[in-house]
């Protein structure tokens, strides 16, 4: 009796299922467009210099600056002569944000994937490794005019999109979120004409989510790091994957510590130990992007507000780290809409968005905007290197460089433009 009264209620259930409702929802929406995982795997590939069309992050390495075109690759330029950069060849990497220089081998975020490209050689670039699925599913940018249709993870990884009336079963669980790309370190660094060395590691700019230290690369998301071994470059190793948090933005590595940049604040990890990062301290600021560059005991934190960036606020936070534990705000100078920021030797750099790069004697951290050494205000700025005397700006007309060894009397030097 006992087996057909579980016999019933299994018969039961399967009629209620059965009978569920289903409902459709028609709809206008960004429809995604898919590579396969197996062309996503054959992609990387070496062509000819093509002209900056939607560039984003920097990287600089033995005289050459690599500059990320949005979700689509590299440009490598010789910049021997920064009077006249060369666009010498383009790496093909679908999905493409982010990158990082040990030796001779770069390593870049190919949408899931990351993969290690031999640059020993510029006339004959070649994928050595690749890490498959060790990132979060990332999305290329959208109409914000529509909503996103649902995606199948299983079709591949999603490459543009197109707006349609698109008709789907409406789920009753809960949909993913993932990772939507926005349009937008001590080194030892060599200097050689011949091409990228065997040795050192490049410098990146404060947008980055990239870094290096010895043998150990830090690569981060909106909540995790992962920790790779890269004792041997054309080789890594994933070790482990570190909890962070949600909204991390920015990482900037100085001796023994990772400085985290996040929508709420500064976090603060030891990485003595490179392989098990130990937390410190928070310095916590108001929700804002957040790109932070460090130099001996002050940490300088561009704050912007707007669009998904939270609090319509815009700032310049000095903030002190002379006891890692206690971070506390010195000041904070208003800004128009900041972005990126580097430092060298006091010289402050400071990419304010529409009111372009401004230059600062950061001598004193208490009296900065009453130093402020010279203003391009002709500049839609989002990063910069500085490096020997010479930054390297990127922008959204192009690449900008200026010499300012010559602190009262900064030059440009070159501009690339777009297209």
């Amino acid at each position: 009796m006992k087996k057909l009264s579980i016999f019933l209620l299994i018969i039961m259930a399967i009629a209620v299922s059965s009978c569920k409702d289903k409902y459709i929802e028609i709809f206008v929406a960004n429809s995604p467009i898919y590579m396969s995982y197996k062309t996503l795997r054959e992609s990387v590939k070496q062509t000819d210099a093509r002209a900056l069309e939607n560039p984003g992050k920097i990287y600089f390495k033995d005289n050459y600056i690599f500059v990320v075109e949005k979700m689509s690759g590299i440009h490598i330029i010789n910049n021997s002569d920064p009077s006249n950069p060369e666009n010498l060849t383009f790496i093909e990497i679908p999905g493409n944000v982010d990158i990082a220089i040990k030796d001779a081998v770069l390593y870049a975020d190919s949408y899931i994937d990351m993969v290690a490209i031999d640059i020993s050689d510029l006339s004959d670039i070649k994928e050595v490794n690749r890490l498959e699925e060790i990132l979060p599913y990332t999305l290329p940018p959208t109409d914000e005019d529509y909503p996103i249709a649902r995606i199948d993870e299983e079709k591949g990884v999603v490459v543009d999109w197109e707006i349609k009336k698109v008709r789907q079963v409406v789920d009753d669980h809960y949909y993913p979120v993932y990772r939507l790309e926005g349009n937008f370190i001590s080194s030892d660094i060599g200097y050689i004409n011949g091409g990228i060395s065997n040795s050192g590691i490049g410098v990146g700019g404060s947008m980055a989510r990239f870094g290096i230290k010895d043998n150990t690369l830090y690569a981060v998301d909106d909540a995790q790091l992962h920790i790779l071994n890269i004792s041997t470059p054309a080789n890594p190793e994933i070790v482990k994957d570190f909890y962070l948090g949600w909204s991390i933005e920015t990482m900037f590595i100085l001796d023994d510590n990772l400085f985290f940049g996040t929508q709420s604040g500064m976090l603060i990890y030891d990485i003595s130990y490179p392989t098990s990062p130990m937390y410190v301290s928070t310095f916590w600021h108001m929700t804002s992007c957040d790109p932070v560059v460090v130099q001996d005991t002050i940490a300088y934190v561009t704050l912007r507000g707007g669009n998904m960036c939270g609090n319509d606020f815009n700032e310049l936070d000095v903030v002190s780290i002379a006891d890692l534990k206690n971070p506390y705000l010195l000041k904070a100078y208003p800004l128009v809409g900041p972005y990126g920021l580097g430092i060298d030797d006091n010289i402050l750099f400071v990419c304010d968005g529409d009111d372009g790069l401004k230059i600062y004697d950061a001598t004193d951290p208490l009296t900065i905007d009453d130093n402020m050494l010279a203003h391009f205000p002709d500049i839609q700025a989002f990063d910069v290197i500085p490096i020997n005397g010479v930054l390297i700006l990127i922008g959204e007309d192009g690449i900008y460089q200026y010499d300012y060894q010559d602190i009262e009397n900064i030059q440009l030097l070159s501009v690339i433009g777009i297209g």
